[in-house]
């Protein structure tokens, strides 16, 4: 992958190609927010098995690639730093979606489970095919639906920097350049922004 500031580089093209009706920029615009979001997505789904028995990553990645596309007809993003916004925003808000569809109350593994291998019918619980998941998964996706709830709701400047690091994968320096700010400014806004997370969250943050 490129370093930073040949991404940006790259980045800044296709926006412009975008702005100019280029359709094909649109793609690579995709292909760069999509890439985060699978990998974040993977990380999320990779220790839930129930999930897995609905939802694979590459089914993850096709519906976060229609919703950035329907995101990028709307609007367009004028800098690197305005497409990474719409980028992460719309990460969240995928991963988001995700964890309610699963676990919320209406959720299709709140109300099933996926028996482990090796087990036969005559060792279930008669009566009961598909019970409600006595798993530790619904309150672990659970953590998750109230991260990305709780990164909502920062404070626009410290999650800006949040979404750069955390949804982006960017380095303190990239964001720095990027936001045309001081790598100590980026540390100061990621530190205040993890210890409001850690707070809201009892102690408990998912890892990126």
């Amino acid at each position: 992958m490129a370093d930073g500031s040949s991404q940006s580089q790259l980045i800044q093209g296709w926006i412009d190609r975008l702005q100019a009706g280029d359709s094909a920029a649109r793609g690579e615009l995709l292909k760069v927010a999509c890439e985060r979001l699978t990998r974040l997505a993977r990380k999320m789904l990779h220790s839930y098995p129930r999930v897995h028995r609905w939802e694979e990553t590459d089914d993850v990645f096709q519906n976060a690639m229609m919703r950035l596309h329907r995101s990028l007809d709307q609007v367009k993003p004028q800098t690197v730093k305005d497409f990474f916004s719409l980028a992460a925003l719309n990460i969240r808000r995928e991963l988001l979606d995700l964890a309610k569809h699963y676990y919320g109350p209406q959720g299709q593994g709140a109300h099933h489970i996926t028996h482990a291998a090796g087990d036969t019918a005559s060792s279930l619980p008669r009566g009961r095919h598909d019970p409600a998941d006595e798993s530790h998964e619904p309150a672990r996706l659970a953590l998750w639906t109230e991260f990305h709830q709780q990164v909502e709701s920062l404070p626009e400047d410290e999650r800006e920097v949040f979404d750069l690091l955390w949804y982006q994968g960017l380095t303190q320096k990239e964001v720095a350049d990027l936001l045309k700010i001081s790598e100590r400014t980026i540390k100061r806004r990621w530190q205040s922004a993890r210890l409001k997370l850690h707070e809201a969250l009892n102690g408990e943050l998912p890892e990126s």
